[in-house]
């Protein structure tokens, strides 16, 4: 329902919640209802059969409301999490040894390498995703929304350096500004935040330079989005290795995971919350059973390997294996691949829902399953088969056919993290102006975040199969996805030690130890990575490129586009020469014309009017535009005014 009033020349008009589901799809359904509203108390025209309910909204409508729901709602979010958010994070155990001791080192007697291996896991699962993702990172949300784009629209709110063209002063009376003003002030408190704030503000060339850096952990996101479901999928589908002839195996494994593959994009439409709710079960299984075989590990195999657990086992393992350890870094990396999605997805879930899954369930599972593998491995050097090392080996013989199938269903529901954050980030982009317009499906009545853009999931589906096709071998692919996660995860680091000084008002100093201790961690991992360019590691970076040149060309056109556009506007002065009738002969109706422009007259006007034999009595100027906060208020999204004298009925809606 529509309730207007007058603010002075400006009406606000506001929409019940309810009743819409995308800003788009209201103002098709009643444009002429939402213009008679206006025109009935401003312009005189008199329709008897229109009525108008008047209904009171709630306040804050768009805010985060999951986070003031119930403790019920909180653990069904927590709960729904496990099967959209922490698939990925959870099926690593599955690839990680097996890629670590790929070909770099080997693993002896001495079991100084698997101790050592294990020692990084625990370090690296307890500083990254635990420390710096649970408790830092997802505090950095853009009410309610999280990812790479999330960040770089936070630092556009709080130092003016947004790449929109079409942006007003209005924009700033916003709720979600206020919002931001009333909890921590929009100008920096310390001396260094407001000489970078307006460093920034100043120098084009470091705006661009952040644009790029977000639209670089973008890419990634969206390269990991490729890789992730192609590694998980193609782990699990491994384990036949231990079934059947190696000769048997090879002709099976590729044609399993493409037509897994193919089934999990399939569902993608479904929508998150029916995902989820589908999924949860399956990841819930995995972790419980993960952790019972690593505890069973632990207690039969080796009950004195969580000694390994020290930093000293670390420092022991590279002294032994020096080059070949630094390179083995690299399968490392892929316990923490996923990390990045917890930040991602935050749209579709809560910051407290998703805290509590990862330190209640994920983490000390994940732990667990990893002293099990260790603690195996210790007491078994040599292996007759060739998967000597590896997840499925250290399940108990009698057990492996069961696993086997929930470890194929956890790695289905592993890659749902990762697609589910592209469409989230996908959204953010084309929002902010780079990326191009794709149909956005919005899943959920309840929940804003979640979505689901059918373009993007068939192009992951085609790129996701085209990776399983060409490598047939987890090593390159993990390599490859190694590389992408990586470099999302230093983007992160580099974005949010602005905001620790910009958004949060935080002293630098804090922002520094932040950098250096977590960028210090990364690029470690990430110099591992790289050096593997050859074996698998230029995908992600070939995949980025093309999205990159994609998101920069499609922002460098938008810019030039509203350029010409401002450049070519018609002057008031000519609409007001040619009188109320413009010229020709105005009909009964309501005619909307489509403009990038907060102000001012289109030319494409002009040529309506010199060629056009007739036109609507009233002419709605319509501009639909984005905003740099995530969700703009109902009783705000719609600003109304007169263009010129009020005989001329001529009006600019801007829908933001």
């Amino acid at each position: 329902m529509f309730r207007v009033k007058h603010h002075s020349d400006m009406i606000y008009i506001k929409l019940r919640k309810e009743e819409e589901t995308e800003a788009n799809g209201v103002f098709k359904r009643c444009p002429s209802l939402i213009m008679r509203a206006h025109l009935e108390r401003t312009s005189g025209l008199h329709h008897p059969s229109l009525h108008l309910p008047i209904m009171d909204l709630e306040s804050g409508v768009f805010q985060n409301h999951v986070k003031k729901e119930s403790w019920k709602t909180v653990l069904t979010l927590a709960y729904q999490s496990l099967g959209v958010v922490y698939g990925d994070l959870s099926t690593s155990p599955l690839y990680v040894y097996k890629s670590t001791f790929a070909e770099d080192i080997q693993h002896s007697e001495t079991n100084e390498e698997i101790y050592g291996v294990l020692s990084f896991v625990f370090w690296t699962l307890t500083l990254v995703p635990l420390l710096k993702y649970v408790f830092i990172v997802l505090k950095a949300d853009d009410n309610g929304e999280g990812g790479t784009f999330a960040l770089y629209s936070l630092l556009c709110r709080h130092a003016r350096i947004n790449s929109l063209p079409n942006c007003q002063v209005a924009d700033e009376e916003l709720y979600e500004y206020k919002k931001d003003a009333a909890n921590t002030c929009l100008t920096p408190t310390t001396t260094f935040g407001l000489r970078l704030k307006s460093t920034l503000e100043k120098h084009r060339v470091l705006q661009r330079f952040l644009l790029l850096l977000a639209l670089i952990g973008t890419c990634m996101v969206i390269g990991d989005g490729v890789l992730t479901p192609a590694l998980s999928v193609f782990s699990a589908v491994s384990g036949l290795e231990l079934s059947m002839a190696k000769e048997h195996h090879k002709y099976v494994e590729v044609p399993v995971a493409c037509t897994i593959l193919i089934c999990l994009f399939a569902l993608q439409h479904y929508g998150t919350h029916r995902v989820g709710f589908l999924f949860a079960p399956v990841v819930l299984m995995w972790l419980l059973c993960i952790s019972a075989i690593g505890i069973y590990n632990i207690i039969h195999w080796n009950p004195h390997v969580y000694q390994a657990l020290s930093p000293y086992y670390m420092y022991k393992f590279l002294r032994k294996t020096q080059r070949g350890g630094w390179m083995s870094l690299g399968g490392i990396l892929l316990c923490i691949t996923g990390s990045e999605a917890m930040f991602a997805d935050l749209g579709h879930f809560s910051q407290l829902s998703i805290q509590i899954a990862f330190t209640s369930l994920v983490y000390p599972s994940l732990i667990l399953a990893y002293m099990g593998q260790a603690a195996y491995l210790s007491q078994h050097h040599v292996i007759d088969n060739d998967y000597h090392i590896g997840f499925y080996v250290s399940v108990p013989g009698k057990l492996r056919w069961p696993v086997l199938v929930i470890a194929i269903l956890a790695a289905v529901v592993g890659s749902q993290a990762i697609i589910t954050g592209t469409f989230s980030i996908i959204k953010q982009c084309s929002a902010l102006g780079c990326f191009p317009r794709v149909k956005i499906v919005h899943t959920s009545s309840k929940i804003h975040g979640q979505i689901y853009i059918p373009e993007i999931n068939w192009t992951l589906m085609l790129l996701c199969l085209a990776v399983t096709i060409g490598f047939r071998d987890t090593k390159r692919l993990g390599n490859a996805s190694g590389l992408a996660v990586i470099t999302v995860m230093l983007v992160t680091t580099c974005l949010m030690s602005l905001v620790i000084v910009l958004c949060w008002h935080k002293t630098v100093f804090l922002a520094i130890c932040f950098v250096c201790f977590f960028g210090t961690i990364e690029a470690l991992y990430f110099s591992a990575s790289l050096i593997k360019f050859l074996e698998g590691a230029w995908v992600p970076i070939a995949l980025s490129f093309i999205f990159l040149i994609v998101m920069c060309v499609w922002h460098y056109g938008t810019l030039k586009a509203y350029e010409f556009d401002v450049q070519n506007k018609v002057s008031i002065n000519w609409l007001l020469s040619l009188g109320p009738s413009l010229g020709i002969v105005r009909v009964r109706g309501i005619g909307l014309i489509h403009t990038e422009l907060v102000s001012g007259i289109p030319a494409i006007f002009s040529h309506f009017v010199t060629n056009l034999p007739a036109f609507h009595q009233v002419l709605v100027f319509l501009c639909i535009k984005s905003v740099p906060v995530p969700h703009v208020r109902a009783k705000e999204r719609f600003l109304i005014g007169h263009v010129g004298p009020r005989e001329y009925r001529l009006y600019r809606c801007i829908v933001r």
